[in-house]
This record gives structure tokens, C-alpha cells and sequence, in this order.
């Protein structure tokens, strides 16, 4: 029996052949497909010299050997600059030279008389070393004839004492001996030390470099290179000038040289940041700057979120604030309402805690008769930022709120038993219903209008959120006048206007919180009536315009450079109600958040502070009223209110029917039930228990007579 072998590798030059009837089968694998080529040794080295090039280690090496031969070389021609600077006028010239790019021709005239100065005396220096061999060549020879007198006095001295002649060269010997081993010293030392002392001064230079990175960005340490968290000074504000790509502006910093900080404040903390002015060069706009906010912050090593440009009031200057890295991300502390459970407010003079501004200082809001209107994109703070005002002055008992949520998520619940109205969801229903609200408040604006003069009244604080809700609504009424929009018969649209033109003076007040402005969902006419502005993140520089105006965004408010999501419960304020700094058309503020279990606590304190109050949360029209009810319903927990407050109570309740009420009207209605009013304190009131028992009575005459 005969072995087949076949072999597995391949004989591409070997015939398949066979010898004999016994002879091993041996099959030879012919392959179609060419030998692979052998990689050539100049490919292998050329892979190898290239792994051994880029590799990391490598890399780090060549770094650290041209960062320290660079050092060398920077701290050599830092030293010589500052050598040459001593000795000529070169620093006076600089400074000169950027005074004049600047404009500012007055410090050019001081600096050039300066240079003057300067100059005079180092000729006086120059002229005096004309005289100075021969004054020194008679002073070594006074002073020498001198010594040599004082060291024989000395020795006759000690010859007189010692009773020895000899003693009178003894302190002259002692000297030339003296002198003799210094001689020998320095020859054992001066060896030596001319070895060792280029080194010294190679490390001296190399100190000099390193302490101001003399060395290419690229050969830095990785943490130098990439600057993050590099603490702000003068020459890295002028290089981040240099670099933003402004022509004249780079021409003027080069021109200046090292006295480029001229142009700069000093550098003072503000905050979690800094804060410094710039004076720029003439024919540099402020302008070329602001639209630069990027760049300059990314020269600043910085994120763009946490670089602020505003304009002061000083001319060709802008004011930069530039965060500490990450600051800005890390969250504030909590609201003094809910720290401060003993805290109340007061409409008039005081000012609501709403947050810090970026310097780190409290951010307090004065709510006294100024409209108010915070806009933002979706989900950004703007309910919270809201509804931590209306809570501050909830604590304040003589407001009452009128409040529209066209949002229904809930988030102004807790109002509930402090409002006198609450309308909560975002039907068209609801909507018809806020607008009636708004409506009512004009009416009852109108009617404090026609009070006698000097009337006081409390405030009446109208707030609507999500109001773009109601500008959008497509709803007609019975006469074909839209509840939405913002034409002269769109009836939200009018309502609001009417409450702007004319309420601050009776304090009846309207606060809107509205999402994404355009001019379909908060027309202009509505949004410039808001004396109090503020926007969170917003996607268009015309957003923020809508939302601010463009005096607030020509100087240097820019919600739309806010970070959505990041930024969250940040906002820019125009408004004359809080602190801006001197020259400044707007302030960034970032707000205390107020969580919904938060806001009820603060809610309940509140309500603790009111005599009771009975809130609508719906208001019907046209329907049968029953006045008795009505009253009683009105009076909440108060053991008595005053009837003027009364009748103010039933028209909020019903304006159709309780609108045209007099004080008349109300004792008739009272006394028919055995309820009427009476004195308390000299004033008329109506007590909550007599109209109760007149209720109780009717309800059992009632049933007593539906039982016979």
C-alpha cells in the first residue's frame, strides 16, 4: 500500500510528478496569484526612523531640550533689554510712542519731558568722566599718603607704649601682609571661579527665561500650553489684545512695545473673576472688540461664557470681566427666603434677594410700580426666576396677586390661598380666561383712576406666565375680536397695553414671562412697556434685542451668548430697579433656584400673614349670582372685613354683577338677611359670623319649607 503525502506549502517551480506504480503521490499546489513582494530594508528603517520620531517620548524630549536651551536664549535678551533699557532712553521712548498711539497726547508731552530729563543728566554723567581720572588719580594719591601717615602714627604709638623702635612699622607690615593674602587668595580662587562663572551667568539667564516663559508655546509644559485656569496680568490681556485680529489695534500694541499695560486699569478681583478697563488706541471701535468676544476670550485661555464686555462711560474703553475657569459653573447659594424664615417684605423700599451678579455681590431687585417682563428660550428658569419675585412680595400683605399660568404644570400652585385669582392651564379656555382677568385689571385700574386725588391704593400685581400662549390664541369672541394677536381689537394684546400706559400710577401692576420672543408671540409695542427687562438664553442677537432693547445690546448685554442648559437661571437685566454698574446699560445676574417643595414653604409663611384669602380659579360670565354667598365667600377667615374691601372683593369675584355695587347696595343686601354692617374702630365692616348665622338661618327656613 503506497503513502500519499500532500504538502501543505506551496511549490511554485516543482512539476507534479510521478516515478512509479509505488512510488509517494506528491501533489504540487500551483497558485495563480503572484509571491508577496519582500519589504525592502529601506522601508522597514524609514518606518522605524518615523515610529522613533513621533513617539511621545521623543517628543517630550525634544520639548524639554528646546524649552531650556530657549530660556537661555529669551533670559540672554531679556537681561540685555533690561541692561539697555538702564543706559539709554529706549523705556522713555517706548512709553512715548504709546502714549501718542493711544491719543494720549497729554502723558506723551509728560513722557517726552521725562525723556528730556533723562538725557541732560547722562550728559552731566558723560561730561564728569572727562575730570574723573584726574580726581581719582589724586584721590588714590591723598588717600594712599594718608594711610600710610596713619599706619606710622599708629606704629610710633605702639613703639612709645612697648618701649621697642620696631613697633613703628609693625601696622604697615601687618597691612602689606594682608594685602598679600588676599593677593593669594584670589589667585587659588580666580581659576576656579573663571571656569565655573560661565555657567553662573548661563544659569543665571536660564532663571530669568523660565520665570517668563522665554521658550516656544509648542515646548511649554503641557499645562502652560494650554493655559487653562492661568491667572489673568497685564501682558496677557495686551498679547490676547494683540492677537484678536484688529489691525490697528495690533499696530498700536506693536508700536507701544512693552508699555502696551498703559492701556490697561489696574487688574482688581471682582467676584469669582477679575475686572479691568481698556483704553483703546485711536481708530480702534469698541465695536471691533464686542463681536470679537470669542477669540478674545480663547487668547485669554478662557471659554467664551466666561468673558463679559460691556461699555463704561469713558471714552474708547470697554470693560472686561474675565471668570476664574469653571466659576461660572459652580452653583450660588440658596435664596435668603428660604434661609431667612423670618424675612418680609415691603413693596415700597425694599428690594427682592434675586440672586449675585458676576462680581459676586447680592442682586437685589426694587419691584416698586415698575412692569416686568423675563423672556428666555424653553426651559431655562424663567417660571423660577418669576416666581421667586412674586414669592418675595407675597410676604408683603398688602399685595394681591391676579394670577394667569398658561403653562398648567403646576408651578404656581402653591399661590393658591394667597392670589385672589389663579388660572391654571393652556386650553383656549384658559386663555379666554386670562384675558377677561386682564381686562378686569384695566377696569379696575380705571376705576382707582377716578378716585379722588391722593388716594392710596394697595398694589394689584397682574402675572402672567407663558403669556406668548395667549398672544398666539387664534380665538374669536362673539363679535369677532380676536383674544390673541396684536392688532388694536386683539383683546389680551389691548388689555396689556392699556395696563402699561396707565397702571404704574395707581399701582396696578403686569408681570409676563413669555418663551422665545418674536414680533407674533410679544409684540414690541408690549415688550418696550416693561420698565424692568430680563432674559435668559436666547438663540439671535435679535432676540435679545426684542427682549432688552438696543441700547442694553449696543452696550454689551448679550443673553444670546448665553450657554441653554448650562447656563440655566442666568440672566441680563435692563432695568433701573438694581444696581448697574456706573456707565452700563445691563447687569448679569445669576438667580437663587427656588424648588417647587421651597416655594410652598415660603407660600404658607405668606398665608400666614393674611387675614385669609378666598382665590377663584375660574370666571364665569352672565351667570345667576347669589349675593349672600357671594359675601361670604369673599370675607375668607377675616373675623371682619371693612366693606370697602367688601365690595372690591365681589367685583374681583363678578364684575357683571358686583361691579356697579355702592355701599348701599351691600347694607341693603346684608340687612334683608339680618347681617348688616357696623362700626369697628370708627369705620363700617362686615363680620364674617353674622353673615354665617344668616346663611345657617336662610339654609333651615329653606329646608323647613321644602318640607311643609
Amino acid at each position: 500500500m503506497s503513502d500519499n503525502v500532500v504538502p501543505l506549502h506551496k511549490h511554485p517551480t516543482q512539476p507534479a510528478t510521478m516515478t512509479g506504480a509505488d512510488a509517494p503521490t506528491v501533489l504540487t499546489v500551483v497558485s495563480d496569484a503572484p509571491p508577496a513582494r519582500p519589504v525592502g530594508l529601506w522601508v522597514r528603517s524609514g518606518r522605524a526612523i518615523k515610529n522613533g520620531v513621533t513617539h511621545e517620548n521623543t517628543k517630550t524630549t525634544v520639548r524639554l531640550v528646546v524649552r531650556h536651551g530657549a530660556y537661555v536664549v529669551g533670559g540672554a535678551r531679556i537681561a540685555g533689554r533690561r541692561t539697555w533699557d538702564g543706559r539709554t532712553g529706549a523705556r522713555y521712548e517706548r512709553m512715548l510712542r504709546a502714549a501718542e498711539a493711544a491719543g494720549n497726547f497729554e502723558l506723551a508731552q509728560e513722557w517726552e519731558e521725562r525723556l528730556q530729563r533723562f538725557r541732560e543728566a547722562r550728559h552731566r554723567r558723560r561730561m564728569d568722566l572727562l575730570t574723573s581720572p584726574v580726581d581719582a588719580a589724586k584721590g588714590v594719591l591723598v588717600g594712599t599718603g594718608m594711610g600710610i601717615g596713619g599706619l606710622v602714627a599708629l606704629g610710633v604709638v605702639m613703639a612709645i607704649a612697648n618701649e621697642d623702635v620696631g613697633d613703628v612699622v609693625t601696622p604697615l607690615t601687618a597691612v602689606i601682609e594682608f594685602i598679600a593674602l588676599m593677593v593669594r587668595i584670589v589667585q587659588v580662587v580666580w581659576g576656579p571661579l573663571i571656569s565655573v562663572g560661565p555657567f553662573l551667568a548661563l544659569l543665571a539667564l536660564w532663571s530669568v527665561g523660565r520665570k517668563q516663559q522665554a521658550a516656544p508655546n509648542w515646548a511649554l509644559p503641557a499645562n502652560v500650553r494650554s493655559g487653562e485656569g492661568e491667572p489673568i496680568t497685564p501682558s496677557i490681556v495686551v498679547k490676547a489684545l494683540r492677537d484678536l485680529g484688529v489691525a490697528p489695534l495690533r499696530a498700536a500694541i506693536k508700536e507701544m512695545g512693552d508699555a502696551g499695560a498703559s492701556m490697561l486699569s489696574p487688574i482688581v478681583i471682582a467676584g469669582c473673576g477679575v475686572e479691568v478697563d481698556v483704553t483703546l488706541p485711536s481708530g480702534v471701535s469698541t465695536v471691533d472688540v464686542q463681536k470679537r468676544r470669542r477669540k478674545l476670550a480663547e487668547n485669554l485661555s478662557r471659554h467664551e461664557h466666561e468673558v463679559f464686555i460691556t461699555i463704561p462711560q469713558a471714552a474708547r474703553t470697554v470693560r472686561l470681566w474675565i471668570a476664574d475657569s469653571g466659576a461660572l459653573d459652580e452653583p450660588i447659594g440658596p435664596s435668603p427666603l428660604v434661609t431667612d424664615e423670618a424675612m418680609t417684605a415691603d413693596y415700597a423700599k425694599g428690594k427682592a434677594p434675586w440672586g449675585q451678579d458676576l462680581r459676586g455681590d447680592a442682586a437685589r431687585l426694587s419691584l416698586y410700580q415698575r412692569h416686568l417682563l423675563i423672556t428666555g428660550l424653553s426651559n431655562q428658569g424663567k417660571t423660577a426666576a418669576l416666581r421667586s419675585l412674586a414669592l418675595w412680595l407675597a410676604l408683603d400683605r398688602s399685595v394681591e396677586f391676579w394670577l394667569g399660568d398658561l403653562k398648567g404644570a403646576g408651578d404656581w400652585a402653591m399661590f393658591d390661598g394667597v392670589a385672589t385669582r389663579l388660572i391654571q392651564g393652556p386650553t383656549d379656555d384658559h386663555v379666554i380666561q386670562v384675558t377677561e382677568m386682564a381686562e378686569d385689571a384695566v377696569t379696575e385700574m380705571n376705576r382707582r383712576l377716578q378716585a379722588p386725588p391722593g388716594t392710596q391704593f394697595p398694589p394689584l400685581i397682574v402675572i402672567v406666565d407663558e403669556a406668548q400662549v395667549a398672544f398666539m390664541c387664534p380665538v374669536k369672541d362673539e363679535e369677532k375680536r380676536p383674544y390673541g394677536g396684536s392688532s388694536s381689537t386683539s383683546r389680551y394684546f389691548m388689555a396689556a397695553r392699556k395696563i402699561h400706559n396707565q397702571g404704574r400710577a395707581v399701582n396696578v401692576l403686569l408681570w409676563q414671562g413669555t418663551q422665545d420672543p418674536t414680533d407674533q408671540n410679544l409684540p414690541k409695542l408690549v415688550r418696550e412697556g416693561a420698565h424692568t427687562r430680563a432674559s435668559l438664553a436666547l438663540g439671535t442677537e435679535s432676540q435679545a434685542r426684542m427682549a432688552l432693547g438696543d441700547k442694553a445690546v449696543d452696550g454689551g448685554a448679550a443673553p444670546n451668548l448665553l450657554r441653554q442648559g448650562l447656563d440655566r437661571g442666568t440672566l441680563v437685566v435692563a432695568s433701573d430697579g438694581i444696581e448697574i454698574p456706573k456707565g452700563q446699560s445691563s447687569i448679569t445676574v445669576r438667580t437663587h433656584y427656588i424648588s417647587t417643595d421651597d416655594a410652598k414653604v415660603i407660600a404658607n409663611r405668606a398665608k400666614a400673614l393674611r387675614d385669609g384669602v378666598t382665590t377663584l380659579h375660574t370666571i364665569e360670565r352672565g351667570e345667576q349670582r347669589d349675593p349672600l354667598a357671594d359675601i361670604a365667600a369673599v370675607l375668607g377667615s377675616a373675623p371682619r372685613v371693612l366693606t370697602q374691601d367688601v365690595l372690591q372683593r365681589l367685583a374681583t369675584l363678578s364684575e357683571d354683577a358686583y361691579g356697579g355695587w355702592t355701599p348701599g347696595d351691600l347694607k341693603r343686601v346684608l340687612e334683608a338677611a339680618g347681617a348688616e354692617p357696623y362700626k369697628s374702630d370708627g369705620r363700617m365692616v362686615v363680620g364674617r359670623d353674622r353673615v354665617y348665622r344668616a346663611l345657617a338661618n336662610r339654609d333651615e327656613n329653606g329646608s323647613a319649607s321644602a318640607a311643609e
